[in-house]
């Protein structure tokens, strides 16, 4: 896949799932929208087409790939689940939970998009436009977020063209995403681990287990260079312009990045504000979360000053995109 590709954008009406469809089966790239964020779709099976949303991403080839299924019947074909992780996906699928599991003997996901790992992560996105397209397709669609890698996630089409317009062959426009960040990611290969915070809160998914999760630092076998599933990276999510976390005071120029209803000392020094929930909504600040970063990063600001948001609900996964979005590139190893 070479810079240069007239890129598509199509409705995502009745006609959507077909002309998609077709687009995968032939081996190209599709973005779509998922509840989460939009998604770059490629047939999970074809390894040349994996290995094109990688280039077209820019993406680590070590950092795995979610396989996207239609349904829980789908996902029993590529991956093995015990009585917990069966537990989950019939409470939370379809919906934004991705689960880690060992590949079946006949999975038929191309060893690109598991890394070469014997694991597979697995969900059955809620959206109406991809669940039709996946079920056209008949098919694994692995599907990243559709923008350069590291870059701030897209919850529009519009984000999409933005980043990738000219690398991928077509975007179904389902207009904006309902939650804003990625899935939650468990992993099931023992004791069920919290790999990445995301759209499903971590209460609800210890209420149907009946135990509280492990986080990914209980257990030093999983602290590896190569990550079990998307989103680990040190540095991922990030605008171009620096990002400082927990900002109580605002240096002249700054972008801001507000929550709720405080006022930081300096506020009237800033470039501009935009602010994720002024009622303190995690729900809302996790929908806003990606469009406001990139429409604050396009000001051209000194920095932005993202303010405090509480750990609770989804605050914990909006809290991590924030903290790897922090990051500086020159820290990475």
């Amino acid at each position: 896949m070479t810079v240069g590709l007239t890129t598509r954008t199509i409705a995502g009406d009745a006609h959507a799932a077909a002309d998609a469809a077709r687009c995968l089966e032939d081996g190209g790239l599709v973005a779509f929208p998922t509840e989460t964020v939009y998604g770059l779709g490629a047939d999970a099976t074809n390894a040349d087409a994996v290995a094109r949303l990688y280039q077209a991403k820019g993406r680590p080839s070590f950092n795995p790939l979610i396989a996207h299924v239609e349904s829980v019947a789908a996902a029993l074909d590529i991956a093995v689940f015990d009585g917990l992780s069966l537990r989950l996906a019939n409470a939370f699928w379809p919906g934004p939970l991705t689960l880690v599991l060992r590949k079946t003997t006949h999975c038929p996901v191309a060893e690109l998009a598991t890394a070469g790992l014997d694991t597979i992560a697995v969900r059955v996105p809620a959206h109406p436009t991809a669940r039709d397209i996946l079920r056209t397709l008949g098919k694994p669609v692995v599907a990243p977020s559709a923008n350069i890698s590291g870059h701030v996630s897209p919850t529009t089409a519009a984000h999409v063209e933005s980043d990738l317009a000219g690398r991928i062959d077509l975007i179904v426009d389902g207009g904006p995403v309902a939650v804003g960040v990625e899935s939650t990611i468990i992993s099931c290969l023992g004791e069920p681990m919290l790999l990445r915070p995301g759209g499903l809160p971590r209460a609800a998914i210890e209420a149907v287990l009946g135990k509280t999760l492990l986080n990914v630092t209980d257990d030093a076998d999983v602290s590896t260079p190569h990550p079990l599933a998307p989103g680990m990276l040190e540095q991922h999510y990030a605008p171009r312009t620096p990002l400082r976390l927990n900002a109580t005071r605002i240096e002249a120029g700054e972008a801001v990045l507000a929550f709720g209803k405080s006022i930081p000392a300096g506020l009237d020094q800033a470039s501009i504000v935009l602010n994720l929930s002024e009622r303190g909504d995690p729900v809302e600040a996790a929908a806003n979360l990606f469009g406001h970063l990139r429409a604050l990063d396009a000001k051209g600001a000194s920095g932005i000053a993202a303010m405090t948001v509480p750990m609770n609900g989804l605050g914990e996964a909006i809290n991590d995109r924030l903290r790897r979005a922090a990051v500086p590139a020159t820290s990475i190893a």
